[in-house]
């Protein structure tokens, strides 16, 4: 699914219109998806009083449409109008035909009128500003939206749904406003944008969905920015055939773990494993072995010479580049630590482009990379890069709070100049490839911010990656499955106290859910 800023939404509106299809017939389909998505989220109608906040543009003009459709269910449903409309508006004309209560803030001395409202709603509707609003929110819509934030707080009961972005959320950025609201629901129209995927804008989303407003998909075939979807991951997971054996689904080499970081080798060759990966081979210091073989009775294990307890001698780079024609991807870096000898090891097997097998880095193969002047000059191009904000600052040179001041746009930026697939993980995960295509996550879950879950990632994309997947499907379906994964694990014990080896038994689950379109589809509702 398409991923579009407000520019280039507008454009796709202008697009329609040129084609027949009038704005006023996209708010009219706006308006209806907007009333049953409600009613769907809802569960039921009755007993509900529903209070749509008005603003002066299409956003509001929307929000008059669910209005009606909503009012035509026999749902209690008030109208406010923040800002005076049109006097030729066909929508509030129509609205004042059907009965509907309304109430101009022109008319509303001290907002005692808005006030009533509020103290009997159980749902409101903000419907003021679309993607159109980028001034400061100031005046009446700042003093509706502090009313509406005031009775949120003292009722929490009160559901908030946002019609297609919170007002004073910057569809781009994902700056907001401080009048904004903290949705408990964004229902987004035709496609999404990016501030809703981007902080502190995001925090405001709540649960999203995106529904369909009757745009054609050609006309936004040229869009770069993708969000993954169920859907999308479904059509390109491995197919099983059942005369395959554990040649079909490719042999994934893991270079991995160290005294300190013993898990982290643990947690990746069961990440790809979990998958499908036919063989599984751990190269780890040969005094960890006997370890790890206890804990992982189904990998294959190539102990390797040490430098000192638990660190991998450079000299090891000569047996692990003999070793990887038998192999289909080579997955280096998790919790090898950054000794000397361990720079040593990475910069052999890594820089001397001994071999076009695809690569899957994380960890401490990006720390080390990063102190290698032009290292993505020696680098293999056939590479996926893992890392989290704080390894891309050190590769790039950005501080991290600028690459999250704008994390589409930096991962896109890098991947282009190394010429490596580059997976920025954290919430909303972006996915970019070298040719300017980028795939966003659409789940956000701190659970999922505790030691061990990147290892596990890594570990995904490498097995997905082995079983022939091209590189960029097995970084974005191994991103996707893996949050879903989360997701599972969130649902079953909450976001406290998730730990990496639970997403583990989840992985297949997540698989078999996708394949038979039983599991929830993902965060945004499609």
């Amino acid at each position: 699914m398409k991923i579009l800023t407000a520019d280039r939404m507008r454009q796709a509106e202008a697009d329609c219109a040129r084609i027949g299809k009038s704005t006023a017939m996209l708010m009219e389909n706006a308006g209806k998806t907007v009333a049953e998505e409600i009613k769907r989220i809802l569960g039921t109608l009755e007993g509900q009083n529903i209070l749509i906040l008005v603003g002066p543009g299409n956003n509001g003009g929307d929000g008059l449409v669910a209005a009606r459709c909503l009012h035509g269910w026999d749902t209690q449903v008030s109208l406010y109008l923040v800002s005076t409309r049109p006097a030729d508006d066909a929508n509030l004309k129509m609205a004042r035909e059907h009965g509907l209560p309304i109430i101009d803030a022109a008319n509303d001395e001290n907002l005692d009128s808005l006030d009533n409202l509020l103290s009997t709603a159980t749902v409101i509707v903000d419907a003021i500003f679309g993607t159109g609003k980028n001034r400061p929110l100031a005046g009446v819509f700042a003093q509706v939206l502090d009313r509406v934030r005031a009775v949120k707080e003292n009722c929490p009961a009160v559901r908030i749904f946002a019609l297609d972005l919170p007002s004073g959320l910057d569809a781009d950025t994902g700056a907001a406003d401080p009048a904004c609201l903290y949705a408990d629901y964004t229902i987004t129209l035709g496609f999404p944008k990016p501030g809703l995927f981007q902080f502190p804008g995001a925090e405001r989303v709540g649960r999203l969905s995106v529904v369909d407003i009757g745009i054609p998909p050609s006309l936004v075939e040229n869009v770069p920015d993708e969000m993954i979807t169920a859907g999308w991951t479904r059509s390109v997971l491995p197919l099983r055939p059942p005369g395959a054996n554990k040649g079909t689904f490719g042999r994934v080499l893991v270079v991995a773990g160290s005294i300190n970081y013993i898990g982290a080798a643990y947690l990746a060759c069961n990440g790809a494993m979990r998958v499908g990966a036919g063989l599984v081979t751990l190269a780890t210091p040969a005094s960890l072995q006997p370890i790890m073989a206890s804990k992982l009775t189904e990998t294959v294990h190539l102990p390797l010479p040490e430098s000192g307890p638990g660190v991998i001698a450079p000299e090891a780079a000569r047996l692990i580049n003999h070793s990887l024609s038998q192999y289909d991807v080579l997955l280096m870096g998790c919790g090898l630590g950054q000794s000397p000898a361990t720079a040593r090891l990475i910069r052999s097997v890594l820089l001397r482009k001994v071999t076009a097998l695809p690569l899957v880095l994380d960890a401490d193969a990006l720390n080390i990379l990063a102190k290698v002047p032009d290292w993505w000059q020696k680098l293999s191009d056939n590479a996926i890069l893992t890392p989290h904000p704080g390894e891309m600052s050190r590769l790039t040179g950005i501080p991290v709070e600028e690459i999250q001041r704008d994390r589409i746009g930096v991962t896109k930026k890098m991947a282009y100049e190394w010429g490596k697939i580059v997976v920025l993980k954290g919430a909303y995960t972006v996915v970019a490839s070298t040719d300017g295509r980028c795939r966003l996550n659409p789940f956000a879950n701190p659970g999922l911010a505790s030691a061990g879950t990147g290892d596990v990632l890594s570990g995904v994309i490498a097995g997905l990656a082995a079983q022939g997947m091209p590189l960029f499907d097995a970084a974005s379906a191994g991103v996707y499955l893996h949050a879903v994964a989360g997701e599972h694990v969130r649902d079953r014990l909450g976001d406290a106290g998730m730990v990496a080896s639970d997403l583990l038994p989840e992985l297949p689950v997540a698989i078999r859910r996708l394949k038979e379109g039983t599991g929830k589809d993902n965060a945004a509702g499609i």
